[in-house]
């Protein structure tokens, strides 16, 4: 048997809440999925976090990496014909911003590519929102562009879930 998931799905949550795990599982219920990676391994910790979760999904996903171009990726994966695990925004939002790209601007492209594909896409990103005010501009502007990204995503989307010690709480549905 396997779950019908709906055309957007948003996972949000902290650092360890669970969110990964509960989003694969989600894509793992409809048999079959494509991943796409927005990580990028520039030191052992990263590629440890890398390894972790390739490990978790083992070898039933077919995995496409693309840290700047989602929108490109989410085409090709839509052609697959699977549904999409996007695992994370937050860190296509952080390669995105040390590319210097325009953020508002991929972020329209995001939201025009999501409500155009033919499958469901599951997408994981933090809350970083909740916590204390960054004591620097460049992690206020993260923070900031994360809530607003997290926002326009979660206004569009069909089901959006909070992660919180792996519990998921539907904030909508």
């Amino acid at each position: 048997m396997t779950e019908q998931l709906p055309p957007v799905t948003l996972v949000l949550g902290g650092a360890r809440s669970g969110k990964s795990t509960y989003a694969e599982r989600l894509i793992e219920a409809t048999g079959r999925g494509v991943y796409i990676a927005t990580a990028e391994a520039f030191d052992d910790e990263m590629r440890d976090r890398i390894g972790t979760h390739q490990q978790r999904r083992g070898a039933g996903w077919h995995t496409l990496e693309e840290p700047l171009d989602l929108c490109g990726a989410l085409v090709r994966a839509s052609d697959i014909g699977a549904p999409v695990l996007v695992d994370c925004l937050t860190l296509w939002l952080s390669n995105l911003m040390a590319a210097d790209k325009e953020i508002d601007q991929e972020a329209l492209r995001l939201i025009e590519t999501l409500q155009n594909l033919n499958v469901p896409v599951v997408m994981v990103s933090n809350e970083v929102g909740l916590g204390i005010v960054p004591d620097n501009k460049l992690a206020r502007d993260f923070r900031d562009h994360a809530g607003l990204l997290n926002q326009q995503v979660a206004a569009m989307a069909d089901r959006v879930v909070f992660i919180a010690a792996g519990l998921p709480l539907t904030l909508k549905e």
